[in-house]
């Protein structure tokens, strides 16, 4: 079981979404997303398998939340950075985006 020792491990951070891309060499569909977060972290590329629920053309301006602190994992031919954080659903993965305005980089705690 997790603590809360183990949670307090994770950076999670509020970025926004500034560029998207499809990505055809991934094995499950996914697009490539450019999230800012803000001055401390600066900007980083993830993979997200988002594409039931998300266009190409409504994520640029998206505020979403992501793991900052993960290992590099190579996809493919991409390098994603950072895991941004979504819930499953029956319909595809719905991004988590704060509900009220907040900066890039805060931290979720």
């Amino acid at each position: 079981m997790a603590n809360i020792e183990d949670f307090l491990k994770l950076d999670i951070r509020v970025g926004e979404i500034i560029k998207s891309e499809e990505f055809k060499e991934a094995r499950k569909p996914a697009y490539k997303v450019w999230v800012d977060f803000g001055c401390e972290i600066g900007i980083k590329q993830s993979s997200a398998q988002i594409t039931e629920k998300y266009k190409l053309d409504e994520l640029v301006g998206k505020t979403v939340l992501g793991v900052v602190n993960f290992p590099k994992r190579q996809i493919a031919n991409f390098m994603s950075e950072v895991l941004v954080l979504g819930v499953y659903t029956k319909d595809g993965v719905v991004l988590i985006s704060p509900d009220k305005n907040v900066n890039k980089g805060d931290k979720l705690g």
